[in-house]
């Protein structure tokens, strides 16, 4: 195992991280939503909680001070004063429901894009396999995971203890302090408190966050012959792909030697190259290239000529050019009409009137 890591040490292709993606295996961090819940806590506390506290303590108080306002004789005022406790009650609770869903959205959205991934809720055995547990406890995203849990708990600590010392002795004098000064303490102690947290879990979720997308990156780190056996999926198998060339070629050949008999006549170099021209008026207003080949395939061209009667006219030079110049299939360029018409002319001056036309 310690080798197969070894020797993934090639960043990923783009096929892997979209592939990592739809999978959903992507990088996200905790830390970073913790942290943003307790920011959204924290601003809760400083702009909503006082003047919310302050209505729903009027309310109750209308309700406890001037019980005779409020009867009771049937269910229904049951219900009203229930209702109206409840508005109260979700006046000062909603602003805190609206702020830990947006701080935890715009945390998550600020990592990932939201995706449907039905993989991540595809039932997995490894899941519920105690062996597969104990491998990630002790693994180094486990050791991770124990070490900021240890953060949280004693680092946390140190710091609420040098920041709360001075108010222990505050906070005996509470209990013989007027109650109507107690909130205000209270308010005071929890805002010293959130701010100890926001910066304790401000540092970790900044470190938890490079270190998500570090080791996420290295786990999809690929070895030399991966990105080779990837290429060779996306691009083909170049052994393949040069046998499919080769049996096209090949069909190409076949079907260019097949239109060796339709021919009107054949410029050759005597052994070497053979170019078969096709030439009817009807059809075209030039010549046209049906067959081409060098050596072998030449040799083969002048054999079906010769066994379809077909002239086959020796030319080094103009053979040597037409094959260079002209592809198959393709008419000829004016640089050869007045070469080719020649020939063309001796053919048709050597047939008679019934066989001018092929």
């Amino acid at each position: 195992m310690s080798e197969d890591k070894e020797s993934k040490t090639e960043s990923p292709t783009e096929k892997k991280l979209r592939d990592a993606a739809e999978k959903g295996n992507v990088p996200f961090s905790k830390e970073v939503t913790l942290f943003a819940s307790s920011l959204a806590f924290y601003c809760y506390l400083i702009f909503f909680l006082p003047g919310r506290t302050l209505d729903l303590g009027e309310t109750l108080k209308d309700i406890i001070a001037q019980p005779d306002q409020w009867q009771l004789e049937n269910a229904s005022d049951i219900v009203s004063i229930g209702v109206h406790i409840g508005w109260a009650t979700a006046s000062f609770l909603l602003p805190a429901m609206l702020m830990f869903s947006l701080f935890g959205l715009a945390s998550s959205f600020a990592q990932n894009l939201p995706s449907a991934v039905l993989e991540r809720v595809r039932p997995q055995i490894s899941r519920v396999s105690p062996m597969k547990g104990l491998e990630r406890i002790f693994s180094v995203p486990g050791l991770v995971e124990f070490g900021k849990s240890l953060f949280k708990i004693v680092v946390v600590s140190i710091c609420m203890f040098f920041a709360m010392r001075g108010d222990f002795m505050h906070s005996l004098d509470a209990m013989f302090a007027d109650p109507k000064v107690v909130p205000d303490m209270l308010y005071v102690a929890a805002t010293k408190m959130m701010v100890v947290i926001l910066l304790s879990t401000g540092v970790l979720a900044a470190a938890d966050f490079f270190w998500t997308r570090h080791h996420w990156y290295s786990e999809l780190k690929m070895s030399q012959q991966e990105i080779k056996d990837e290429h060779k999926q996306s691009q083909g198998d170049p052994m393949v792909k040069g046998r499919q060339r080769a049996v096209m070629r090949s069909r190409a050949r076949q079907r260019m030697i097949n239109n060796v008999p339709r021919a009107t006549l054949v410029i050759a170099n005597p052994t070497h190259y053979a170019v078969a021209l096709r030439y009817v008026r009807e059809e075209s207003d030039a010549p046209v290239v049906v067959a081409k080949g060098s050596d072998l395939i030449a040799l083969k061209i002048r054999e079906i000529a010769e066994q379809n009667n077909i002239p086959v006219f020796e030319d080094p030079p103009l053979a040597r050019s037409m094959f260079a110049q002209v592809s198959v299939d393709s008419v000829i360029p004016p640089a050869f009409y007045k070469a080719v018409a020649e020939l063309i002319h001796r053919v048709y001056a050597s047939r008679s009137p019934q066989k001018r036309i092929r």
